[in-house]
């Protein structure tokens, strides 16, 4: 009997195994068995849940009785108010304990405070739970995380005999303690649940078995959708399919095999000799019954390649099954793919390698290169002239010029490549350049108005072999930039299809040259508008010998600039700056920085005030020029600025967020000098901090941006040692030949950010050229000094700048002495012109005004600005200087000593 029960366990298991989830069997299956788990899940929550309501309410039961047992028990009160409760108490809690059952039974005071308590160390310490409702002489049960861990507790008062709380007991027990039924009934839920599971599923495997002999073991929506496949696949296929029986009837013909063999509509249920239209040959092979592999039978004016096998299989209802293809149209469909499929990787390559870059002649050589030779023998691309530029085409095909030439030979008679052609209104190429329309000449030798355009050079074309050409008009968002030229020589002449492969292979490159085209005119408006912002030539002076060089970048125009600024005292500011961004919007800005550093070295501030200024202005432009449609416009900049002194050799510089300068020593070594670094400009809040070196004769500064030693290929590092190179082992050379040498070192091949270097050699005024003197603030020391400097300028050659000086000095040491303070320092400076400075230590300035008539001064300043070419003030750290120019007479003398 176990046998038996063991084998149709076996065999239900595998069926249900077997048993597929979308079939009827296996969804029966499926309800059942979930049904099962579901109620057997759901007697387990129950049993679980009304097994921990027992336990709960058994706790309290019993926590109850054995605190009120207590509580009640006699000599309870005389132990209270004994000396020591705990020790007559303790024993007699445990023993109760014990006896009850239960896990603890605590004694204590009013207050709460244990007498008792099954851990003595617990006694002496306040209860864990609530005492006041048993104060009021209430039972009172709680539940509560206590020292013996999760407990239900009972609370009851202690009464003396007038029934006041004189003590309460509290006794309870762990809930897990309480004997629980759920380990007795668990076992008997869960077998009876497998024993209806494994009858449930013992049933059903026994239904799914004879489903699945009658269904194949499909589900009834698969063979449903087996045979609409079946019948669709048949019908649609570009084969012809026979089934033929033993007999020879034709059970079944789809709709190929009726078009190949023009099979009646009666024709299935017919024997196959019956069918009249069928050649003898096919009709034998089809009623023989043999295998046959791609034998070609003619039918119908076809050639058929037939394919038979018989139907062996198990179940089978015997015959044979035969395909049928038509090697013919199977012949031609293939040639015309490979064409079109050719074509196609001709337009997937011409759309990666046409557009490459933002050059006009390379997009159109990249057009050329990819025509050549797997469409075209020769390819040439005229372009209007104007398109190099960047302008708008003329509408006539005048003064185009050929940009790109590509063939299979390099020796053809064709125009040569950079030509200006002026096309005859008969040629080809001036038809499409007039009507936009492609222009297809299948025989050049025919086409009389091609041979006129130059009728020696296209006879040598045509005995060149040159005979068939498609002109297709290179035309992008209404604009016709030009014409694209395609010849054959070596290869059947061009057709109409051909010649919208020849449009579409144009019109990819068209945009290209048209972004292009736009891409040059934006770029040359930029660079003209950047090079107008920059110096076109360095200012005069004496103190530095000046070269610089600036290129803009390739891809866009940057905001980087320099500048040479003359100031006061035969000084000299140096500046270069970097905008972040390309374009016009940073050109722009350039400008407006270059113009501030202007305007703020006119007041002739320290280059750390100076930055600061300049630092609160890109601030405000940020703040007032920010909006929604340029928020990628934010202005970002650094800048570096430095003055040098010729007659102290002193240089003072600061940089906000610029690279430090280097410098190469008169003995021809290099460094880069250690600059505070400062924030760029624009972040606000944070001051700059100035060096101050003194620079040895002949030492050459270089300021730069960072396009000259960042790229692609090398990081910042590498090109300052690079530049420390291209710089050291040379101190004779000139800062022209610096610049040179340094561009040859490090300039990239196709910058991506304009660079600008500037370098510049120191000069020091000789001593015997400068002359100065301490003056007494006294009115009386106005003539000793008017003495000193007539006999100086004796000295200097310059007697006849005397008479012009001694007033301009007069009126601004007597200006000094009557308004200003100690000290009081005269310097005379003889340099390209005469330089007069009266320093003292008051920051009070004078201001030019007109005098009035009746006015006793008033006059000095009016009769200096008369005399001097410029005259200003300048303030120092111990007050401030005020300085007049003279012209000197004969410079160029000058200049030859």
């Amino acid at each position: 009997m176990s046998d038996r029960f063991t084998r149709f366990r076996r065999m239900a298991w595998h069926a249900v195994v077997a048993m597929s989830p979308r079939s009827l069997a296996g969804q029966v299956l499926l309800v059942q068995v979930v049904l099962v788990v579901a109620l057997v899940v759901c007697g387990v929550i129950a049993l679980v849940l009304q097994s921990e309501h027992d336990s709960s309410v058994e706790a309290r039961r019993r926590s109850i009785a054995v605190a009120q047992t207590f509580a009640h028990s006699p000599g309870l009160v005389q132990a209270l108010r004994s000396p020591d409760p705990s020790k007559e108490l303790q024993p007699l809690t445990e023993a109760g304990r014990k006896t009850a059952g239960v896990d603890f039974i605590v004694v204590m005071d009013t207050k709460g405070i244990r007498y008792t308590h099954p851990i003595p160390s617990k006694i002496g310490q306040r209860f864990v739970g609530r005492i006041g409702p048993s104060l009021a002489g209430k039972v009172y049960t709680e539940s509560v995380h206590g020292p013996l861990g999760n407990e239900v507790q009972a609370t009851v008062p202690v009464d003396d005999a007038r029934g006041r709380v004189i003590a309460l007991v509290s006794a309870g027990l762990k809930v897990r303690n309480v004997t629980s039924q759920v380990d007795r009934q668990l076992p008997i839920i869960l077998a009876a649940g497998a024993g209806a599971l494994v009858v449930s599923t013992g049933g059903t495997a026994l239904v799914g078995k004879r489903l699945r002999r009658q269904t194949h073991s499909l589900a009834p929506d698969e063979m449903t959708r087996m045979y609409e496949h079946h019948d669709t696949v048949l019908h649609s296929v570009r084969e012809g399919v026979l089934i033929v029986s033993d007999d020879g009837r034709l059970l079944l013909a789809n709709d190929e095999a009726r078009r190949l063999l023009e099979l009646p509509a009666e024709a299935e249920g017919r024997n196959v000799r019956e069918l009249s239209d069928l050649d003898p040959a096919t009709v034998e092979l089809l009623v023989s019954g043999r295998e046959a592999s791609d034998e070609v039978h003619y039918a119908g004016g076809r050639l058929l390649a037939v394919n038979q096998r018989p139907m062996d299989g198990a179940g089978s209802p015997g015959g044979t099954v035969v395909t049928l293809r038509d090697s013919t149209e199977l012949q031609a469909v293939s040639g015309r793919a490979e064409v079109i499929r050719e074509r196609l990787e001709l337009l997937y390559d011409a759309g990666l390698g046409i557009g490459t870059t933002l050059d006009v002649v390379r997009t159109a050589d990249e057009l050329a290169q990819v025509a050549v030779p797997r469409f075209a023998d020769f390819v040439t691309v005229d372009l209007a002239d104007a398109v190099l530029h960047g302008e708008e085409p003329l509408p006539t095909a005048t003064e185009v010029r050929r940009v790109a030439v590509s063939g299979i030979q390099d020796d053809h008679p064709l125009y040569e490549q950079g030509r200006l052609i002026d096309f005859l209104p008969s040629t080809p190429q001036a038809r499409g350049y007039g009507s936009g329309r492609s222009e297809l000449v299948p025989d050049l030798s025919t086409a009389e108005g091609w041979l006129v355009q130059d009728p020696d050079r296209t006879r040598r074309v045509l005995d060149y072999g040159i005979h068939s050409l498609i002109a297709a008009p290179i035309q992008a968002r209404g604009v016709l930039l030009g014409m694209a030229n395609f010849w054959r020589s070596k290869r059947e002449p061009f057709d109409e299809e051909e010649l919208s492969l020849a449009e579409e292979l144009v019109a990819r490159a068209a945009v290209s040259i048209d972004n292009a085209r736009r891409y040059t005119r934006e770029h040359a408006l930029a660079v003209t508008l950047q090079r107008s912002l920059l110096p076109r030539v360095l200012p005069e002076q004496s103190a530095l010998d000046v070269c610089y060089r600036y290129l803009p970048a390739q891809s866009g125009v940057s905001g980087d600039w320099f500048d040479v600024i003359p100031l006061p005292g035969s000084r000299v500011a140096l500046s270069v700056g970097d905008v972040v961004g390309h374009g016009l919007h940073a050109a722009a800005t350039m400008g407006r920085l270059r113009t501030a550093v202007h305007n703020f070295s006119s007041l002739d501030l320290p280059p750390d005030e100076l930055l600061s200024h300049l630092d609160e202005l890109v601030g405000r432009i940020d703040q007032n020029e920010a909006c929604p449609e340029t928020a990628d416009e934010i202005v970002g900049a650094t800048c570096l600025y430095a003055i040098y002194d010729p007659v102290t050799r002193r240089c003072v510089m600061a940089r906000a967020g610029h690279l430090v300068p280097a410098l190469v020593a008169p003995d021809g070594s290099v460094a880069f000098l250690d600059v505070p670094a400062g924030p760029p400009l624009g972040l606000g809040g944070l001051p700059f901090q100035t060096a101050e070196l003194e620079l040895a004769e002949g030492s050459q500064l270089v300021l730069y941006t960072d396009g000259l030693i960042e790229d692609r290929a090398r990081d910042l590092d590498e090109g300052m040692e690079l530049l420390r190179l291209a710089l050291a082992g040379h101190p004779d050379r000139t800062p022209e030949e610096s610049c040179q040498a340094v561009l040859d070192e490090l300039l990239p091949e196709r910058p991506k950010d304009d660079i600008a270097l500037l370098i510049a050699r120191t000069r020091a005024l000789p001593a015997e050229r400068v002359a100065d003197w301490e003056v007494p603030r006294d009115p009386a020391a106005v003539s000793g000094m008017r003495l000193a400097v007539s006999d100086t300028l004796e000295e200097w050659g310059l007697s006849e700048l005397g008479f012009g000086m001694e007033l301009v000095l007069s009126e601004l040491i007597t200006n000094a002495i009557r308004y200003g303070s100690d000290p009081i320092h005269v310097r005379l400076i003889h340099d390209r012109t005469l330089i007069c400075e009266v320093a003292d230590g008051s920051s009070t300035s004078p201001h030019l005004r007109y005098a009035a008539t009746t006015d006793e001064g008033g006059r000095g300043l009016f009769l200096i600005s008369q005399l001097a070419e410029r005259w200003g003030t300048r303030y120092t750290a111990q007050g401030k200087v005020i300085w007049a120019e003279l012209a000197i007479p004969d410079l160029d003398a000058l200049l030859a000593e």
